[in-house]
């Protein structure tokens, strides 16, 4: 079985970051995605949904030092449901994307030399310390070939 999901959009708020008892941090923050279609009229229409995101540890961290409403990010986490009752007697039910990996998409303001990805952005963040950082690899040189002169054939094409 398989629960993955992945997000690019823009941050409706600042991230909400809050300290639980253990000391662990959780951050709670909207994602709105966007999609263009056209209707029947043959007119572009722009459809938005909203997303929860819920970050732990780590990436709550990340998010509350890195994130402001409006930045263009990328998430990937998995799709969890809460279900609880609200005042009165009903059943609320709430979906939430928790997310285990986190990159900027965009360049931060007053950020050096404005190149990116800059060096942090380049390997994913991913909660809890069990990953590495990817390392980076270079293409191998590839041997340059000599141009195959064409040749006088009776083909059609």
């Amino acid at each position: 079985m398989y629960n993955k999901v992945i997000l690019i959009g823009n941050l409706g708020a600042d991230p909400e970051v809050r300290a639980l008892e253990n000391g662990a941090k959780v951050a709670k923050f909207s994602l709105a995605t966007n999609e263009n279609y056209q209707d029947k009229a043959g007119e572009w229409q722009k459809k938005t949904e909203w997303h929860n995101i819920i970050a732990w540890r780590y990436l709550a961290d990340r998010a509350e030092s890195s994130l402001k409403k409006g930045m263009m990010v990328f998430i990937e986490g998995k799709v969890t449901y809460r279900k609880w009752q609200g005042e009165d007697g009903k059943d609320r039910y709430m979906t939430d994307i928790v997310a285990s990996t986190m990159k900027i998409l965009e360049k931060r303001e007053g950020g050096g030399s404005g190149s990116f990805p800059t060096a942090e952005d380049a390997a994913p963040y991913v909660s809890g310390n069990s990953q590495q950082s990817p390392s980076v690899q270079t293409p191998a040189a590839q041997p340059q070939s000599t141009p195959i002169p064409e040749a006088d054939d009776d083909l059609p094409f």
